[in-house]
């Protein structure tokens, strides 16, 4: 059982570190608004790692994964969410520009958490991925809900441990990124991912 779990691990692990929109999101926020705010904004998504896991548990998962309407519904508020932070984004870097050299930019409105969690809440690609890859990595010896349970806290932990990892990476480079022309650039190159993101989910199928 140890080594289906670890098998288990290695394969979230993977999955992970793959660029998505989480760490799009993420990194928007801790390069807007710093450190902290990237902090809660990678604490919003894992709490929607979390609730995916519950309906998942629950059944609802599976019956948005199955359903094409609901799954339509769910991926194009997410792409819509998705394409307005950054088209937020590449507005703020206009902010930027506009504003004196060595100052700081306004720091975005909204939570930082409820931003997060809004963004992976709306990402049915995590039902899919819940509902029809989870189950293949449960452990046999468990009863399903348990394997299944613990496998989402595994999966909560290693996104929280990479995003927060990845966050305090951008604090240590901090005086680099306050500089007007970097903030900038990566406010651009930033906003432009997450639209990009945001019309890839639209345009997605199940």
């Amino acid at each position: 059982m140890l080594v289906q779990f670890l098998a288990a691990a290695g394969v979230l692990a993977l999955l992970t570190l793959v660029p998505g929109p989480d760490l799009a999101v993420v990194t928007k926020r801790a390069v807007s608004s710093g450190w902290q705010d990237g902090l809660r904004t990678a604490g919003g998504i894992t709490s929607g790692l979390l609730v995916w896991g519950v309906l998942t548990l629950a059944g609802l998962a599976a019956v948005l994964a199955a359903s094409a309407t609901a799954y339509t519904v769910v991926k194009l508020a997410g792409a819509a969410y998705l394409v307005f932070l950054g088209i937020q984004t590449l507005l703020h870097s206009r902010r930027v520009r506009a504003q004196h050299v060595g100052a700081l930019p306004d720091a975005p409105a909204g939570s930082p958490w409820r931003t997060g969690l809004v963004s992976n809440v709306f990402n049915p690609k995590i039902a899919v991925f819940y509902t029809g890859l989870l189950p293949t990595l449960a452990p046999t010896g468990l009863a399903p809900h348990t394997g299944m349970a613990l496998l989402v806290l595994i999966h909560v932990a290693l996104t929280a441990v990479w995003l927060g990892g990845y966050v305090l990476l951008l604090a240590k480079a901090r005086a680099f990124f306050q500089k007007p022309a970097v903030r900038r650039a990566m406010d651009r190159v930033t906003g432009t991912v997450l639209i990009g993101f945001g019309l890839k989910v639209a345009t997605t199928r199940p």
